[in-house]
């Protein structure tokens, strides 16, 4: 909607700036500096109560799609990590893999999906990798990039994450082709996070003792020698949006990953400390993340699904299927365990969702001034490749806000009216957003000093490692979508 008060691309710049603004140098919390913003908004282009309209619309729409999802894959992550689910998983990977940076990539990018959180999958597989360094002599900042990237990738590419499968509903894609387009993205791009990650050890012989000597971290977090999730972080030095997590510390029975080299061969073995269940049963410990996976992909494989299959197979219904299995597959902690455990997940749950109620707030107010569609039109109009407008939109929420899932929920929005005059199929469209989210990861992104507080690591090395890491797989994967538009459409 075309405003005679401001400029729908000064509306669109104004928001950005003052988002950054409030998150980052005020530290006001996120979903009241999106909410206020998308007010102010409104009324820089003189629909004061259309903002408020819109507001409403936006928070409703984000609740509806993630409640379910976030919450679920919160509890399944929680559980199966209490219950050594998680360990025993991570064992049988570095069993499977003979090179400890591949094995963390691995863990990092099945994990982060089924989690709904790679923040949470880097939090919960931290240790093994510092275990790791330590063991084979690996400079832990390689180990964490790796584990970090590998769960980034997936989390920005692979449906169902919440970074697509908002995008999804949104642009009515063909969700059997974004799975297969998204899942072969992912994984070169996800590679070439390995070899930085390993270029990143031929630089580095050792890790400072100082940072060895390093006690409680800046902003509240404990050691993460041992995984218990925490209340949610609330990042006081960046007050950014954030897809939450957790301090860790050790408590009776807490499972603790031990790692093991024989003879050259890596192993992790899951020990119970206070518990006398020993190992998880397998079936136990895969079926609550890859069921659900499963039922997601068979339901997609079908162009018209029985009534049966599009019920399991919503990904709504899948994850609670997964809650179900996962809550019997803890119940040797008891049932009093299980109750807190799953209280705690859905409070940590809760206070996500409000970050995200303000991103899809914020969405549908930039959709309503008209100022994405501005800002597409501005990039058309020097003549820019059409698939590169998707892309610099994105980068640009991603660069200010710093909250991937919530650039997923505003660009959509603002694209959906350049959507025929761009060309672009949906699914091409939502990688090349999705590419955008990897840039950049800097100050006011939370997973930045997540990252570099859990590592142990300078900011200087978080930008060498975790920024730049990032901003390499962002290109790869912008230009494999592009190679599949160019080659296959």
């Amino acid at each position: 909607m075309e405003s005679g008060y401001m400029h729908p691309a000064l509306i669109f710049l104004f928001a950005l700036i003052s988002i950054l603004l409030l998150t980052a140098k005020f530290r006001l919390h996120p979903f009241l500096s999106l909410v206020l913003v998308s007010l102010l908004t409104g009324v820089l282009a003189g629909e004061p109560i259309g903002a408020v309209e819109a507001v409403t619309r936006g928070l409703g729409s984000v609740f509806s799609r993630f409640a379910i999802i976030i919450t679920c894959g919160s509890i399944i992550g929680i559980l199966l990590q209490k219950t050594g689910g998680m360990s025993l998983i991570a064992s049988d990977i570095m069993h499977f893999s003979r090179n400890p940076l591949l094995a963390l990539i691995i863990l990092g990018f099945l994990f982060s999906v089924p989690m709904m959180c790679y923040i949470l999958a880097y939090v919960i597989f931290i240790s093994i990798a510092k275990e790791l360094a330590a063991k084979l002599n690996y400079p832990f900042i390689s180990t964490a990039t790796s584990l970090a990237l590998g769960a980034v990738a997936s989390f920005n590419l692979v449906y169902p994450s919440p970074v697509i499968i908002s995008a999804a509903e949104e642009l009515s894609a063909n969700t059997d082709t974004l799975i297969l387009l998204g899942f072969f993205i992912a994984v070169p791009t996800s590679t070439a996070g390995y070899f930085y990650a390993r270029s990143l050890g031929k630089t580095e012989t050792s890790i400072s003792s100082e940072n060895d000597n390093l006690g409680q971290v800046q902003l509240g977090f404990a050691q993460a020698e041992v995984s218990e999730i925490e209340e949610p972080l609330q990042k006081g030095e960046t007050g950014v949006v954030q897809e939450k997590d957790i301090g860790v510390k050790e408590k009776d029975g807490v499972h603790r990953e031990e790692v093991v080299q024989r003879k050259g061969e890596v192993k992790v073995r899951c020990r119970i400390h206070g518990n006398d269940t020993g190992e998880p049963n397998r079936l136990e410990a895969y079926a609550p993340i890859f069921l659900p996976l499963l039922l997601i992909l068979f339901q997609a494989g079908f162009e018209h699904p029985s009534p049966l299959f599009a019920f399991l197979g919503n990904p709504n219904v899948a994850l609670l299927i997964g809650v179900l299995l996962s809550i019997f597959s803890g119940r040797t902690l008891g049932f009093e365990m299980v109750r807190t455990l799953v209280e705690k997940a859905v409070k940590r749950s809760g206070v996500v969702l409000l970050d995200l109620c303000g991103g899809g707030a914020l969405g549908a107010t930039l959709a309503m001034t008209g100022a994405g569609e501005a800002l597409g039109r501005f990039f058309l109009q020097i003549n820019l490749p059409h698939i590169l407008v998707p892309f610099l939109v994105a980068v640009a929420l991603q660069t200010v806000q710093g909250s991937r899932v919530v650039t997923m929920l505003v660009a959509p929005s603002l694209l959906l009216p350049l959507v025929p005059e761009l060309g672009l199929p949906v699914e091409i469209l939502i990688l090349a957003m999705a590419s955008g989210t990897f840039l950049f990861s800097h100050v006011n992104d939370p997973f930045f000093w997540i990252f570099g507080e859990l590592a142990e690591l300078e900011p200087s090395e978080v930008f060498r490692s975790n920024t730049l890491g990032n901003a390499l797989m962002g290109v790869v994967s912008f230009l494999l979508v592009a190679g599949v538009y160019v080659f296959l459409y």
